[in-house]
């Protein structure tokens, strides 16, 4: 069975420091997305919070969590 706890982690985005709280099979992920891309899993977050930041036509961004989520749900 796929572990289910939520893990928080610090992050930093271009400068600033941040938490964002994932499961362990989605840092898991995002941890073999960034190796594969040549990045840091800082610096992937960093363009998933860009794009995030952009928003949808229709209303803001969606929080950072979300967005990691379906992002490696995309490209993982």
């Amino acid at each position: 069975m796929a572990d289910t706890r939520i893990t928080k982690r610090s992050v930093m985005i271009s400068g600033h420091a941040t938490s964002v709280s994932l499961e362990a099979a989605f840092w898991d992920a995002l941890k073999d997305i960034a190796r594969a891309r040549g990045q840091s899993v800082n610096a992937l977050i960093g363009d998933i919070d860009r794009e995030r930041g952009e928003g949808e036509p229709d209303g803001p961004p969606g929080n950072l969590s979300s967005a990691i989520r379906v992002f490696v749900l995309r490209n993982g």
